[in-house]
């Protein structure tokens, strides 16, 4: 009789766990999506939240980096959950260019007589793809010039228009405008370099 109580309650015990383990999976899916939803930072409908032995995995594509560390933090931060699945990504934004385009001279632009539609619009494509490597040279001369110890990266202004990178600003020594230019015809994509800088006057 007492083996026969033994395992009648071990059985109900067994059942009660399963249907709590099923409703707090449930209920943490239920408090993740409703603080996601009241949050400013993140925008709810860009996740889906499931839940597994509370286990939370969180998937979507988010707008910013910010909104991706809030949605991990609140998830984390929900009772019940005892750790996060990361399946977010963040959409990828247009970075930001350093130093600003030089428009082509007069001269360089073609007449727009006689010109048909198709070479416009081959043109008009030319150019966006020029702006994106000139954008491009850009960061990589900034970025190698303030990584040489030698070359005052901080004092050098970087333009790029077609390939063409003009150096510009002052630095103390001629040995370090040498090097500056050397380090940008040195950078790939670059055609041709426009010296700028000045040396700066001794007191």
């Amino acid at each position: 009789m007492l083996r026969k109580s033994t395992v009648l309650l071990f059985t109900v015990a067994v059942v009660t766990l399963a249907a709590a383990c099923s409703q707090t999976d449930s209920g943490v899916t239920a408090s993740v999506k409703s603080k996601l939803t009241a949050d400013d930072t993140v925008k709810a409908s860009q996740i889906d939240v499931t839940t597994h032995d509370r286990v939370v995995s969180l998937t979507g594509t988010v707008d910013t980096a910010a909104a991706k560390a809030r949605a991990l933090e609140i998830a984390r931060g929900t009772k019940g959950v005892e750790s996060v699945v990361d399946n977010l990504t963040v959409r990828e934004a247009t970075a930001p260019t350093s130093g600003s385009e030089v428009p082509p001279p007069a001269a360089e632009v073609p007449p727009a007589s006689g010109q048909s539609t198709a070479d416009k619009a081959k043109e008009m494509g030319k150019d966006v793809g020029d702006a994106t490597s000139d954008a491009a040279i850009t960061a990589a001369v900034k970025t190698k010039l303030l990584g040489d110890t030698s070359t005052p990266g901080m004092k050098i202004d970087v333009d790029t228009s077609k390939g063409i990178v003009t150096l510009s600003g002052e630095v103390p020594t001629a040995a370090e405008r040498t090097n500056a230019v050397k380090i940008t015809r040195g950078t790939s994509g670059v055609k041709r370099v426009v010296d700028k800088i000045t040396i700066a006057k001794k007191n």
